[in-house]
C-alpha cells in the first residue's frame, strides 16, 4: 500500500503510467496528495492538472486506467504507477504519449495484452480466432495440446526453424489457456521472477 504520511497537500509528485503487462511508459502526468487518495480508494488512476484540477482518467473517454501496484521511488517524489489501460493513454488517441517506438519492448507481453483485451472485448464481426480459443474450453485445450507435440517433434528432428516456429505458436495458445483462468503473462512473468531470486542457503 502506498503510504501519503510525507505528503503535504500543496505537494506536487511525478506520476510514470507503466503498462503493468508489457513494461512500455505510457505517459506522466502530475498528481498531488488528493488525486493520490482518490487512486487508492476507487483502484483507477486520478491526477492533477493546473488546467483540469483533480481529473479522474477516463471519466469522459472512458480511457481509464485501473491500478496494478503503485510504488514511490526512493526519494519520495516520483510515483511509478503500474496500470492496465482500458484505451489510449494519450489525448492523440496513440495508446503510448511517447509513440509506438516505446511499445515495441516485448513481443510475448504484447500478444498477452492483446489476448486480454479480447477477453474483455471481443472486437464485433466474425469472431477472431483468440474469441473463438477463448469461447470455446474444449477447442482451446486441443489446440495447446497439439502444440506442445508439434514442437517436441521439431525439436526431435533438430529442425531449428520449425522449433522456433512451433514455439511461438505454443507460447501464443499457453498465453490464451492461462488467460481462460484469469491469469496472464504478467503473472506468469512474476513466478518465473521468484523461481528466479536466490535462496537463502539452508542452515547446517
Amino acid at each position: 500500500m502506498l503510504t501519503l504520511d510525507h505528503l503535504t497537500p500543496d505537494d506536487r509528485v511525478v506520476v510514470v503510467a507503466q503498462d503493468a503487462v508489457t513494461g512500455a511508459v505510457l505517459m506522466v502526468a502530475f498528481a498531488d496528495r488528493e488525486a493520490l487518495e482518490h487512486t487508492l480508494a476507487t483502484g483507477e488512476m486520478h491526477y492533477r492538472s493546473r488546467t483540469r484540477g483533480l481529473w479522474h482518467k477516463g471519466a469522459t473517454s472512458g480511457n481509464t486506467q485501473k491500478v496494478v501496484s503503485l510504488a514511490w521511488d526512493c526519494d519520495r517524489d516520483a510515483v511509478l504507477a503500474r496500470i492496465l489501460s482500458e484505451g489510449p493513454a494519450c489525448h492523440t488517441g496513440e495508446r503510448s504519449c511517447f509513440g509506438e517506438g516505446a511499445l515495441a519492448a516485448d513481443a510475448v507481453a504484447e500478444t498477452s495484452r492483446t489476448v486480454r483485451e479480447r477477453s474483455i472485448a471481443p472486437p464485433s464481426g466474425k469472431p477472431s480466432w483468440t474469441a473463438r480459443l477463448l469461447e470455446d474450453r474444449n477447442l482451446r485445450l486441443k489446440k495447446l495440446g497439439e502444440e506442445a507435440a508439434e514442437l517436441v517433434l521439431a525439436c526431435a528432428d533438430g529442425d531449428r526453424a520449425r522449433a522456433v516456429s512451433e514455439a511461438a505458436d505454443l507460447v501464443y495458445h499457453a498465453i490464451v489457456a492461462i488467460r481462460a483462468t484469469g491469469a496472464d503473462w504478467d503473472d506468469v512473468r512474476a513466478e518465473l521472477r521468484q523461481r528466479a531470486t536466490p535462496k537463502p542457503a539452508a542452515e547446517a
